[in-house]
């Protein structure tokens, strides 16, 4: 078996997707601007020599509206490639989505359709994960969580279950061909994601709703680029509207078992000391 090439082999998903196919045997390669496998989504001479030897390939795309064109390119340069599991977002196509990085997000996945590639699109909600890994882990340290959601919900994932499924994608060619959404068991809100935190963590933590703008402001003044501090914006005002409000059962499909709920994971994650 040639390697799968797994692209930002260094994120969320992609160190997960590592993690699985180490477990199994199955040889990888991690591509990222900081792997001995250098990729550069934004320098195309790097493209090349990262598929090259490689026929199946995990694609993570960067945030906002140019880095989901730069994934595009690269899918319709990739020579080589025969079979590709691409990392998208739940609800891309659906009314309500009428933002620059869901209009990303379809295109690539259109993109990927026409390919000629075997493909698996893979949907998740938005990761439980966010809060222990990523920038929401500051809020929860300083008892604030401040994002523009409203008082909408989102059937929030543990990014483990993603991992899974993503593994199965890539190893099992039942799937080519088949759009995956996948979320956890039961929508909350911000509101409930505080109370669940306050409870694991046994401190007290509080959801303050932001007016998008401000929103953006506040991105921004951490250091975020404008347009992926706007692209931020957009995901979170399709749960401010309540489109997000429902639960998808691949993981079930898929693995077998139920999603994880995201009560055991915030307990679990309070364990490790990340708060």
């Amino acid at each position: 078996m040639t390697e799968i090439l797994i692209l930002s082999g260094k994120g969320k998903t992609g160190r997960r997707v590592a993690a699985q196919l180490d477990a199994r045997g199955v040889p990888y390669r991690p591509a990222s601007r900081s792997s001995a496998q250098r990729f550069d989504w934004y320098d195309e001479s790097t493209w090349a020599d990262a598929v090259r030897g490689t026929t199946t390939a995990y694609l993570a795309p960067p945030v906002g509206p140019t880095g989901l064109a730069q994934a595009g390119k690269f899918v319709q340069q990739a020579d080589g490639l025969r079979r590709l599991v691409l990392l998208s977002g739940r609800g891309v196509g659906s009314p309500g989505r009428d933002f620059a990085v869901y209009d990303g997000q379809l295109e690539l996945e259109s993109v990927v359709q026409a390919s000629g590639l075997e493909w698996t699109i893979v949907q998740p909600a938005w990761f439980a994960q966010g809060f222990s890994e990523d920038f929401l882990r500051y809020d929860v340290l300083a008892g604030q969580i401040r994002l523009s959601a409203g008082n909408g919900g989102e059937a929030w994932i543990d990014t483990d279950d993603v991992g899974d499924v993503m593994t199965t994608a890539l190893l099992d060619e039942s799937y080519a061909g088949q759009v995956l959404a996948i979320s956890g068991p039961r929508v909350l809100t911000m509101t409930d994601i505080a109370g669940e935190l306050t409870a694991a963590t046994g401190r007290p933590i509080e959801y303050v709703d932001l007016d998008p703008e401000t929103h953006v402001a506040e991105l921004r003044a951490q250091g975020l680029p404008p347009e992926d501090a706007e692209a931020v914006r957009d995901l979170f005002t399709v749960i401010r509207n309540h489109r997000s409000e429902y639960v998808s059962d691949g993981v079930e499909r898929v693995l077998g078992r139920p999603a994880r709920d995201f009560t055991d994971w915030a307990r679990a994650a309070a364990k490790t000391g990340v708060w």
